[in-house]
């Protein structure tokens, strides 16, 4: 295998132009998967360009941390666009090939619905959509750099251990299935330019018990801003907005101190539930904070001109006690009685 080269514009440029030629050239979405897998995998030239960061002098980490994040940013739209039109294409292919007689009789099958974590997860979608932000994704077999070592986790956390993380065979390959959607949030502030307003949601994996107030899949939604002059003063108007609107007029939010790797200052964040089943009271909600200065370094972010916050809350547990749930397992053991409660939304 050859040396990975030094990070120049050259070099970025050079592997940026093979990916954009190997994309272009993809004659259908089975051919694409192989490139993406080529230009965007571990063993691809601009992650190997991205692993030399690590590297490189901390006078030159931003001004070179942007140049290959704009390169990778390149590459994914590329991919983003090719993908939606070979669809489109095969979509339409598929189609024509499936055409039937729309007079025949039809099946009678029971209508099913959307479940109600889905349903919830859109509508916080649609909180921030409404806000001006973003809805990013990002693949759920993340890379340890991205799950711990970007996010400023300690090589000893707690954290890394097998009792808490799902590492994939062979571990030498630093693969673990997502603990939280943060990786994402590293990979937006790498891929896009600032200010960064996003929201990030979906599925994450820990080695947690499947009983009534735990599960080893869920779902969670994080939110990030990257921008010049943000404060805390903004972190508590934007969870007090998001709590108003899923929870009513008189709901409220409060912060108590405490510690995350990956931002500083940090908070547990607690909501003012007014129509909680019992009695209006405080509910644990989850975590948040301004972005630590370290994980802004790892993508090439500036701390001294720019700031962040970030936080996020598993949307199972805003479920149970939004809409009353007393047991977790019912949202994931496809029973469609549980949905039949939400109004089969279709």
């Amino acid at each position: 295998m050859s040396e990975t080269p030094e990070i120049t514009p050259e070099a970025v440029e050079s592997a940026v132009d093979a990916a954009l030629a190997a994309i272009a050239a993809a004659a259908d979405t089975a051919q694409l998967k192989s490139v993406r897998s080529a230009h965007q995998g571990e063993g691809a030239p601009l992650a190997a360009l991205n692993a030399r960061l690590r590297d490189v002098p901390k006078d030159r980490k931003a001004e070179l941390g942007k140049l290959v994040g704009q390169a990778r940013g390149r590459v994914t739209q590329a991919l983003a666009a090719r993908e939606a039109e070979l669809a489109e294409a095969e979509t339409a292919a598929r189609l024509e090939a499936e055409r039937i007689d729309i007079t025949a009789l039809p099946s009678r099958t029971r209508v099913g619905a959307r479940h109600p974590l889905t349903l919830l997860q859109e509508q916080i979608g649609d909180i921030f959509v409404g806000m001006g932000w973003a809805i990013a994704e990002g693949p759920e077999l993340e890379h340890e750099w991205y799950n711990f070592d970007a996010l400023n986790f300690d090589v000893d956390h707690p954290a890394r251990q097998m009792q808490d993380t799902f590492f994939v065979d062979p571990v030498d390959r630093h693969l673990v299935m997502r603990t939280h959607t943060s990786p994402v949030q590293m990979r937006s502030m790498l891929e896009r330019d600032v200010p960064v307003y996003v929201a990030c949601p979906g599925r994450v994996y820990r080695t947690d018990e499947f009983d009534a107030t735990h599960l080893p899949v869920f779902s969670q939604i994080e939110g990030l801003v990257v921008d010049k002059g943000i404060t805390m003063a903004h972190l508590r108007g934007t969870l007090d907005h998001l709590a108003r609107e899923l929870f009513g007029a008189d709901a409220k939010t409060r912060l108590r101190a405490n510690y995350f790797p990956f931002t500083e200052p940090s908070a547990e964040l607690d909501l003012w539930h007014p129509t909680f089943k019992g009695g209006a009271r405080w509910i644990e909600w989850g975590g948040c904070g301004m972005v630590n200065p370290n994980v802004l370094r790892a993508a090439g972010i500036d701390p001294e001109v720019y700031s962040g916050f970030a936080f996020g809350m598993g949307i199972e547990r805003t479920l149970m006690f939004r809409s009353d749930v007393q047991d977790m397992r019912d949202m994931a053991e496809g029973d469609v009685r549980f949905s039949e409660q939400f109004g089969m939304v279709v």
